[in-house]
This record gives C-alpha cells, sequence and structure tokens, in this order.
C-alpha cells in the first residue's frame, strides 16, 4: 500500500444527474439553516477541560436528528473515569433507516472544543457571521462540520429521495483529550464498528476541496523529576526537582529535537511543516503554584512535564519512548541526585486509508463533480477519532472531510467560511446518495 497518495489531473466538472440536483438545490436552499445550526452549537460551551454541557449539546442535537427522521439514543460513557455527575460523559447515536440496513454510511463528530483562550477580537461564544465568515470557539474545530453532515442527511430528505442504505450519525465527547469516553467507548461497546456500518466519514476541518486518509502517530508522557525539599534560604541543603527538569529540557532542546528535525514522512502530512517527528511540552508544573499566595520558602521536590510527541508512520512506537527515557537515565547515570518517573498517558498508532478505497473514491467523485478537481488527499497532522474507529471499531473504510480550516483550530477568532460550509454539505450528501442511492 503505497503513503504518497495518487492525485489525478483535473478534469471539467461531471454532468448531475437528476437526484443529484436536487439535493444541490435543497442544499442552497437551506444554507441560513445550516449557518444557524452552526450558531447555535457554538453557542453551548463545550468545553473540554473539564467538559461542560455535553447533555445540553447532545439533547439539541436529538432534538434536531429526530424532526429529520432519525431514531436516536443517549449513551453515557458509564465505567469511564471522566464520566462524572458533575461533568457527565454522554454521546448521541442516530439512525434512519433506507429501505436496507446495509450498507451504511456513518458521520462522527466530536463536540467538544478546547477552552477559548486569550486574544480574541469578539466573544468567544456568541456565535457572530462576520462577513463571509463564522466566528466562534468551535467554529471550524468542529461544530460546522456537524452542521454539515446533518443538513447533507436533510438535503436528501426534503428531496423526496429515499435511500436503499441506511444512514448513521454519531456526536461524541472528549475527543480533544483523547476520545476515550466518546468514539473510543462507542467503538468498544460495539456501537460504532464495522459489523454495524461500512463506510466512516468524520467532518473535521481539513478543507472542503481535499480528502484526509489519515494522521501521525501520538505518544503523550508524563515526566516527574524528584528532589529533596529544604528551606528555601538554604537550597545547598535540598534537591531542586524543578534545575532536574530544566536539565532535562535542556536536553531535549539541544539533543533530541535536533534528530526529530531530520525525519521526514512520505505521508502526505499538511501543513509540509508537520513531515517532520515532532515534541512540543504541553505543560511544566514545579513547586507551589506560582499564583498561590502566601508562598512558602521551599526547594521544589517535585516538579512534572506533560510531553506530546508526534512521530511518523516510519517510526516504531518503543523507539520513541525509548529515546526519552534515555535521555534521562543519562542524567541520572551523571548525577546520583537525578531521580525521576515517567508514565504513560497516551499511545495512538499513525493511521491510513487506502486512497482506493470506497469511501475515498465518493468524496473524490463528490468534489470533482462540484469543483471539476481531483482533489488532494493528504494525511493529518494532528490525531482525531479515526485512531478508534480502525483500531477499535475495524473500520477501514473511513476518512477525514469537512468544513473549515485545521490552521484555525484552537486559535483565537477560529472561524470558517460560509461557503466551505454549504460547498461541503454538497459534497456529503452527493456521498449519500453514491454510497447509498
Amino acid at each position: 500500500m503505497t503513503l504518497r497518495a495518487p492525485h489525478r489531473a483535473h478534469d471539467a466538472p461531471q454532468p448531475l444527474g437528476g437526484n443529484a440536483q436536487r439535493v444541490l438545490d435543497q442544499v442552497d436552499r437551506m444554507a441560513d439553516e445550516i449557518v444557524a445550526l452552526t450558531l447555535d452549537l457554538i453557542r453551548i460551551p463545550t468545553v473540554n477541560p473539564p467538559g461542560a454541557h455535553y447533555r445540553d449539546c447532545v439533547e439539541y442535537l436529538a432534538q434536531r436528528l429526530e424532526r429529520f427522521g432519525f431514531e436516536t439514543r443517549l449513551l453515557p460513557a458509564e465505567g469511564r473515569p471522566e464520566h462524572t455527575p458533575a461533568h457527565p460523559r454522554i454521546n448521541l447515536l442516530a439512525e434512519r433507516r433506507g429501505r436496507r440496513p446495509r450498507p451504511a454510511l456513518h458521520f462522527n463528530g466530536h463536540i467538544d472544543v478546547v477552552p477559548a483562550g486569550a486574544g480574541w477580537s469578539v466573544e468567544p461564544f456568541a456565535g457572530r457571521v462576520i462577513e463571509d465568515r463564522i466566528v466562534g470557539r468551535g467554529a471550524s474545530d468542529m461544530k460546522a462540520g456537524i452542521a454539515a453532515s446533518l443538513f447533507a442527511a436533510e438535503a436528501v430528505r426534503r428531496a423526496g429521495l429515499e435511500l436503499e442504505g441506511t444512514l448513521q450519525f454519531s456526536a461524541t465527547v472528549d475527543e480533544e483529550s483523547g476520545g476515550l469516553a466518546g468514539m473510543a467507548h462507542l467503538c468498544q461497546h460495539g456501537w460504532i464498528t464495522r459489523e454495524r456500518c461500512d463506510y466512516l466519514v468524520i467532518p473535521e476541518p481539513l478543507g472542503a476541496d481535499r480528502i484526509c486518509l489519515g494522521h501521525r502517530g501520538v505518544l503523550w508522557l508524563e515526566v516527574t523529576t524528584l528532589g529533596r525539599i529544604a528551606h528555601g534560604s538554604m537550597p545547598f541543603l535540598g534537591v531542586s526537582a524543578v534545575d532536574h527538569m530544566a536539565e532535562f529540557v535542556h536536553r531535549l532542546n539541544r539533543e533530541l529535537r535536533p534528530r526529530l528535525e531530520q525525519r521526514v514522512t512520505t505521508m502526505p502530512v499538511e501543513p509540509p511543516a508537520a513531515r517532520r517527528a515532532t515534541l512540543n511540552i504541553n505543560g511544566l508544573a514545579g513547586g507551589q503554584p506560582p499564583g498561590a499566595l502566601p508562598q512558602s520558602p521551599c526547594v521544589a521536590d517535585r516538579c512534572v512535564a506533560i510531553l506530546d510527541r508526534r512521530f511518523l508512520i516510519e517510526e516504531r512506537p518503543e523507539q520513541v519512548r525509548g529515546e526519552i527515557v534515555a535521555l534521562l537515565e543519562q542524567l541520572a547515570a551523571a548525577d546520583p541526585e537525578f531521580r525521576f518517573q515517567i508514565r504513560d498517558l497516551l499511545e495512538v498508532l499513525p493511521v491510513w486509508t487506502d486512497p482506493e478505497s470506497i469511501v475515498v473514491q465518493s468524496a473524490a467523485r463528490a468534489i470533482q463533480q462540484l469543483s471539476g478537481h481531483d482533489p488532494p488527499r493528504i494525511a493529518s497532522p494532528g490525531s482525531y477519532d479515526q485512531k478508534h474507529a480502525v483500531r477499535l471499531g475495524g473500520l477501514s473504510d473511513c476518512i477525514a472531510y469537512g468544513p473549515g480550516l485545521l490552521e484555525q483550530a484552537h486559535r483565537p477568532d477560529e472561524f470558517c467560511r460560509i461557503d466551505d460550509l454549504v460547498r461541503a454539505t454538497k459534497v456529503m450528501a452527493l456521498m449519500c446518495l453514491d454510497l447509498l442511492g
């Protein structure tokens, strides 16, 4: 299986049949409704962490899906530690059967968004249209994608068409923090598997004119350096865990990062700078919290760093972890006072869908019908819930396709262009006809 996806020459737009044109006309008539749904979803601040307003969001979507002819059920992530009374993890599953139960096309979208952060010129959860853009936290990642997939299904219904196969939809939680209580939970419990559905489309914001076939791997590690507490006026009597962490971070920057820069994947990851292996320190904390007052004079006896290592399909997971452990062991060998602990938080292997698979070809035909251009097949720099669908659900016919720009994700003044939203809705509606017609 080649990793470089084929990119064919541009062709003229293909003529559309009667049913296809009827569905596209419906999407145009519903454009204001698609925008309104996106705005409504932005205004439900499903911030993760901590996992706020999940129930409000899935109940809102369930009501809308029932109006669109779907049967729905809410599925709490029972047994997951994240599922608490204060912040329940509740997923939504919906289905609208055609003449036959199979084939089944499943649209999945995550409802959680990252915290707004600073630097916004508008209120992040107001949900506003500014010129030709929808602006707000989650506009691109990925509440526009959820709206597009819902109205793709609705366009078929309003066009008066009954499909041969079945449409399915899920709204899942916690994708931004690994998806264990969301997509992973549903796959593990048999709700999203190859026994229930044939094709999976995840409308992540990878661009309305290209198809994403997979993503790089992820390893999250918690590294703790351990010191010895002493009076802050006599630091020589203690061992500073913060100083030891600083030595470790220095080694990461001086030794490991240059090696990672030399590793380049053959996967067509976008943007191209993400075709290299990368390392980020997601968070670092040691000693007493800086904002805590009053402070007491103490040498820090503990410092914790969270490492986010994105690795390539050509790298071995044991090598990825081993390189970090080796640096820590070298520091410990050079200094008997250097003590550390390491804990695995998350490991995700790279995934890649065959470019010749049925769902990829269907998406490519739909995009080409609308634009006249054969779309690029790309890979994502970050992981998304395809990892769980492939590994736990056994779903090989899976892509990410949706409106919005990945570069907008998690940024201030996040936006999605309205024309991208409408175009992606049309593509997904054509895929419904093509795969289930």
